[in-house]
């Protein structure tokens, strides 16, 4: 079953508006996956920074403790049960091997200098108020509800799931070949932390973008390397992608104006959205590639 909505801005007018169309384009999609709901949202970049998204762990503890390990200077701000942590972009990689030693239990939910996520069990209007979406601003937004049809209801299952800096994915379908891609990308050094076959699909996205490929190109890729039915939404730093399967048995509709582009897994997550009565409609063709993007 399953819900994805997404929201591509082509103009800065609508930024400080994208949380609450968001939230309420989620919101229509309850019915597909009432078990959790997540979201990412690319705000506009601090310069010089990154910002983590955090799961688990002690929080209030963990700036002093970071800081006291590295030398380096972070904040942090609670977001529900998650946690925003902000990081100069040089110490990447200094901080997460920090984390890992004095917080191990604490996961990165998703991380990059524009992209926040945030997951959850509940229903989606629920996660969305926990960790404040209506109020949020900025150039595009993924969401996702889940209806957990084979495996346990819990956040580590919830999409969206982000594999590379500021790169997210939601799924709604299903791979044959997942563990086949798992084994291979896990030899190329790429880490998996769930046994969801939407991670492997996002782990195979930033595996090839690692490697210089834009993202419309990974996904041209995908079609010959992914088996199995699947929609995908797919967000980077700068761009938006959709990618339907041969067969494209998963409903999908996209809507289109000057102003923005958007996603739903049905046509009544995008009528409350501004201008959608001029907006060219349309259903996404099997196995083409639809990707936008805009300046950073």
């Amino acid at each position: 079953m399953c819900g994805i909505v997404g929201l591509f801005l082509k103009t800065p007018e609508l930024e400080p508006q994208i949380g609450r169309l968001t939230a309420a384009m989620l919101d229509v999609m309850t019915d597909r996956g009432p078990d959790s709901a997540g979201f990412a949202v690319y705000g506009r970049p601090t310069a010089g920074g990154l910002k983590f998204t955090l799961r688990g762990g002690d929080f209030a503890a963990l700036p002093a403790r970071l800081t006291a390990r590295t030398g380096v200077e972070v904040t942090l701000e609670l977001r529900g049960d998650h946690a925003l942590l902000m990081l100069p972009a040089a110490a990447e990689s200094e901080v997460r091997a920090a984390l890992a030693i004095v917080s191990p239990e604490t996961l990165i939910v998703g991380a990059g200098t524009r992209m926040e996520l945030y997951k959850g069990i509940g229903l989606p209007t629920a996660v969305s108020a926990r960790f404040g979406l209506p109020g949020m601003s900025g150039t595009h937004a993924i969401g996702h509800t889940r209806m957990a049809t084979e495996s346990a209801v819990t956040t580590a299952g919830a999409h969206p799931f982000s594999t590379g800096l500021d790169q997210c994915l939601v799924h709604n379908g299903s791979l044959s070949n997942h563990n086949n891609i798992r084994r291979a990308l896990v030899r190329e050094g790429q880490v998996f932390e769930t046994a969801n076959d939407t991670e492997v699909a996002a782990g195979y996205l930033s595996w090839r973008m690692g490697r210089g490929e834009p993202l419309d190109q990974a996904l041209q890729a995908a079609i010959a390397d992914l088996d199995g039915f699947y929609t995908f939404v797919v967000g980077t730093e700068t761009g938006f992608g959709v990618l339907r399967d041969a067969v494209a048995c998963k409903p999908a509709v996209m809507a289109e104006t000057e102003d923005y582009v958007a996603f739903g897994s049905e046509y009544r997550a995008l009528t409350k959205l501004p201008g959608i009565g001029q907006a060219r409609i349309f259903e996404p063709e099997p196995q083409r590639v639809y990707f936008w993007e805009r300046a950073a």
